[in-house]
């Protein structure tokens, strides 16, 4: 059997992404090979339980939810991720993935929406991005640059402009907790007239930085 080091599975609103305020399932896998200045799941790096995938379908099912949210630490950091994704899709869940963007998306099912972190230099992550992955981006999948301050925004316009990222698919900006003005990086979004949407952590406005909400 399949098994997979889950930190926990809890159901929520989701916080970020196209589909913000929807009720969720996350499942959060143990394990990360990178440390963000602004990482808020740092319990997520060690620890966990084994699971069984079919044991974890039971569970997301018992939530009654259609929409599933496979996250971390970064869940492609274990191989499984892989099957868990098929399996979820082929049970008929609307399925996101939320990765780093430092390992490779080439297998994630085509059916799953991948949100794929690009890390600014902000996060002291930069030089783990995967530019290889772009090849993989579907139109339905988001990338997304999470802001530490002027310096990471002006980066990341850069980089938008070098990969033509919105021709390939939506992008998401949102600022670093406690280190940039959500009110400043929607000014400079629309001194720009730049074509991202901006999103704040909705459950954090809910809930503050409680685990598992």
């Amino acid at each position: 059997m399949t098994r997979l080091r889950l930190t926990e599975i809890f159901f929520s609103l989701q916080g970020e992404t196209r589909t913000v305020g929807i009720p969720t399932v996350f499942i959060r896998l143990t394990g990360c090979p990178l440390r963000c200045g602004y990482c808020d799941t740092a319990y997520a790096f060690h620890g966990g339980q084994w699971h069984e995938i079919d044991d974890i379908l039971k569970q997301v099912a018992s939530y009654q939810a259609h929409y599933v949210t496979v996250t971390g630490g970064e869940p492609l950091a274990q191989k499984s991720c892989i099957a868990l994704l098929k399996k979820l899709c082929d049970a008929g869940y609307k399925v996101s993935l939320e990765t780093s963007g430092a390992l490779d998306i080439s297998a994630v099912d085509a059916r799953v929406d991948k949100v794929v972190d690009i890390k600014t230099p902000g996060s002291k992550e930069v030089e783990k991005n995967r530019f290889e992955n772009l090849q993989f981006i579907l139109p339905h999948d988001q990338i997304k640059f999470v802001l530490c301050h002027r310096a990471d925004y002006e980066w990341a316009k850069n980089i938008l402009a070098e990969y033509k990222l919105p021709e390939k698919c939506e992008i998401l900006f949102s600022p670093s907790a406690n280190e940039l003005s959500a009110t400043d990086l929607a000014d400079w979004i629309i001194q720009d007239k730049l074509p991202v949407r901006m999103q704040i952590q909705l459950h954090k406005y809910l809930w503050g930085d409680t685990p598992g909400r």
